[in-house]
């Protein structure tokens, strides 16, 4: 690292892991479930802002944001007045069986910040994957049909439901099977594998991606008249950082509405502020059926949203519910996140900081042969990495390196996708933060470029 940046962000004082990590990776793997996947060896202790301190005394500048779940930093004091308030005065009575005003308040205040017109309904969960699952069953109701479409690289959870949608990686579902019936997968519009030509081969790829399910699936093995739903991300998370280019999301809808489909949108990991808007379906202008959030909305609380217009949120009580969605501890955080992200102005600085960090990495394809591609919207920043730029082959260990060597200079990312490196801090970081990062990963790039066995 340079000494600049040494001087303006982290502090590493021991080698990696220190002595109480190793120690604490060592019971991990004596008690833990072998199934979590670790990057690399860090152990949290406490964190503030985008700042993570170890349990040996390391600080990191955190790129990740627990898997963009802190939106509003780690412990941002606002968020940790909330939970501490609520919980000395009620915890937990179950929203399933009684009532909480915080519920309705939350519901009122996502409801205004809503990709469509309203009125609106709300479902609380636990999870993503919960949310997903709401979403999942809920179309099927209201529409009495069976059959969902869903995309080749998303992520949308990993219990049954949500993983028969999810399509990212084969060990999400090896050894799973059977899936749940009625899910067909199609290709997402990764225009930077998809084409190599300039703005209207892009365009043109992307609608035939979309005008696929008509041209053939409905020709061939799927009725219409049977697809419940499509389930799509704005911009696939786990599937590589790929945002969708705004003329697929606009045929998706013209779509559903020509067959009396249902466009549900995963926002699990693009929602609540990260991509510049409270939103990644609002940049291609598209109104939603329903809308799956979780993650960024209460800043590291559990908590699971499935949202819908009013009317087709149509079951009956008993058709589904959750002990623990909803729990008022858990709403107290995202009531603060919201205040905080408006306060703040956290959408506009999403904007600015990542339109920042993209600028600087912007020409990183044409200096330095292991980058492919730089993409993202806001704070969800995709750099992949590749073994090749002509044939665009997956740099898949190449890119696990580059984590690891930033990790080894104090800057926390994960990768996505088969090859990419993801960059999602937290909304509050600031442009001299985000530059600390990017000098970390251009300085972890470049020297494996110069020593392919560093």
């Amino acid at each position: 690292m340079t000494t600049k940046s040494l001087m303006a962000g982290p502090k590493l004082t021991t080698a990696l892991p220190g002595p109480n990590a190793k120690r604490i990776i060592a019971g991990d793997d004596q008690y833990i479930s072998p199934s979590y996947t670790r990057s690399y060896p860090l152990v949290a202790k406490r964190g503030r802002g985008i700042v993570i301190e170890d349990v040996d005394g390391n600080e990191f500048y955190d790129f990740s944001a627990g898997i963009a779940v802190t939106s509003t930093g780690h412990c941002h004091p606002e968020v940790v007045s909330a939970i501490q308030k609520q919980a000395a005065e009620l915890i937990h009575m179950s929203g399933t069986d009684f009532y909480y005003e915080s519920m309705v308040k939350l519901a009122e205040r996502l409801s205004k910040i809503a990709p469509m017109p309203g009125p609106h309904r709300i479902y609380y969960g636990n999870s993503g994957a919960e949310a997903v699952e709401c979403a999942l069953k809920l179309a099927r109701y209201h529409t009495k049909r069976q059959q969902v479409i869903a995309f080749l690289g998303a992520f949308h959870g990993r219990t049954m439901g949500a993983l028969s949608l999810t399509a990212s990686k084969p060990q999400q579902k090896r050894g799973f099977s059977p899936m749940v019936p009625g899910v067909t997968h199609i290709r997402y519009p990764d225009v930077y594998r998809g084409c190599s030509g300039g703005p209207q081969e892009a365009e043109a790829f992307a609608l035939g991606c979309a005008r696929y399910i008509e041209e053939k699936l409905f020709k061939t093995i799927l009725a219409p008249e049977e697809v419940a739903a499509i389930f799509v991300e704005p911009v696939q998370g786990e599937g590589g950082y790929v945002v969708a280019p705004p003329v697929f999301m606009k045929e998706l809808r013209r779509i559903c509405d020509q067959h009396g489909i249902l466009l549900v949108v995963d926002e699990v990991q693009s929602g609540m502020g990260r991509t510049g808007k409270w939103f990644a379906v609002e940049h291609s202008g598209v109104h939603p059926d329903i809308v799956c959030m979780a993650k960024g909305i209460a800043s590291g609380m559990p908590l699971g949203v499935t949202m819908s217009k009013a009317e087709i949120m149509d079951w009956i009580p008993g058709s589904h519910a959750s002990t623990f969605g909803g729990n008022p501890v858990c709403i107290a955080a995202a009531l603060a996140t919201l205040d905080v992200i408006e306060k703040e102005g956290l959408l506009r600085n999403s904007q600015e900081v990542g339109d920042h960090m993209r600028k600087r990495m912007a020409d990183w394809p044409r200096k330095h042969k292991l980058v492919g591609d730089v993409r993202g919207l806001g704070l969800m920043i995709g750099v992949e990495i590749v073994k090749d730029q002509k044939t665009r082959e997956h740099g898949s260990i190449e890119r696990d390196r580059i984590v690891e060597l930033a990790f080894e200079r104090g800057v926390l990312l994960l990768g996505c996708g088969p090859s990419t490196v993801r960059i999602a801090p937290g909304l509050v970081v600031t442009k001299e933060e985000a530059d600390v990062a990017v000098d970390v990963l251009e300085e972890s790039i470049a020297e494996l470029e110069a020593n392919p066995k560093a």
